[in-house]
């Protein structure tokens, strides 16, 4: 642990001074890896998506340099807080309950409607529903009288919901959307639920200057249009847009 902090700590001091002297620091950008089109590992071996393209362009724009981290969702808040990298950009809803451990900058994706998934267009949302660990989504579920199964990723919903396990799915609704499109089986369920403010980079408490400095790019790239290009670029024509 001592090494871990120690290593933040120089981190912090090195990126001061860097940023102060015109060069580049480096910032490690922690992401999932196993959230397409969010963040996905490619046939390279690297991390891949919406979110890498886009925290590659904040970095550039900042003038940072990206490392790119994965990590479990489940402990990827607690990673972030212990210094094992400096940001969370993982397709992660801006929440009061999350505000209160670590900081957010502003929403790079405006607030979605999360959908239910079935087998069949009546399938059960108030019986054993999926959804993702640690989410908005399995938080409205287990506040709605379903029972929760809570999985590590998505990919573990989709198992879970053609094995009979879970009724129906939960879950966010760009996420699920290429899933219904290329899967003739699985189908909309009910309306969509808005949650949420929005998806949001979690930077440490005490990293306020470099929340400033990503809110500055995202506020250039809101401005010139080339955020609402990149997310149709990854979730089509009919993603919202800022």
């Amino acid at each position: 642990m001592k090494s871990i902090l120690l290593g933040t700590a120089a981190l912090t001091l090195s990126a001061g001074f860097a940023l102060a002297g015109g060069h580049a620091a480096t910032v490690r950008m922690g992401t999932e890896g196993a959230y397409p089109p969010y963040n996905f590992i490619n046939d390279a071996g690297e991390v891949d998506g919406f979110e890498r393209e886009l925290g590659d362009e904040m970095c550039e724009r900042a003038h940072l340099k990206c490392e790119w981290v994965t990590n479990e969702w489940d402990s990827i808040i607690p990673n972030l807080v212990s210094g094992n990298y400096d940001t969370i950009i993982a397709g992660m809803s801006i929440t009061d309950e999350r505000d209160e451990v670590i900081d957010f900058t502003q929403a790079y994706i405006p607030p979605e409607a999360s959908r239910y998934i079935g087998l069949s267009a009546d399938a059960d949302t108030t019986g054993v529903v999926a959804s993702q660990t640690s989410t908005i989504q399995a938080g409205y579920v287990a506040e709605s009288g379903a029972t929760l199964l809570e999985y590590a990723t998505g990919d573990e919903l989709i198992a879970a919901l053609r094995s009979g396990e879970a009724d129906s799915v939960f879950f966010q609704g760009s996420f699920l959307a290429p899933i219904v499109e290329e899967n003739a089986d699985i189908v909309w369920v009910g309306e969509p639920v808005p949650l949420g403010g929005g998806v949001g980079m979690g930077v440490r408490e005490s990293d306020g200057e470099l929340k400033a400095k990503f809110d500055a790019a995202l506020d250039a790239m809101k401005a010139d249009g080339s955020l609402n290009t990149m997310l149709k670029k990854w979730f089509g024509e009919d993603q919202l847009t800022f």
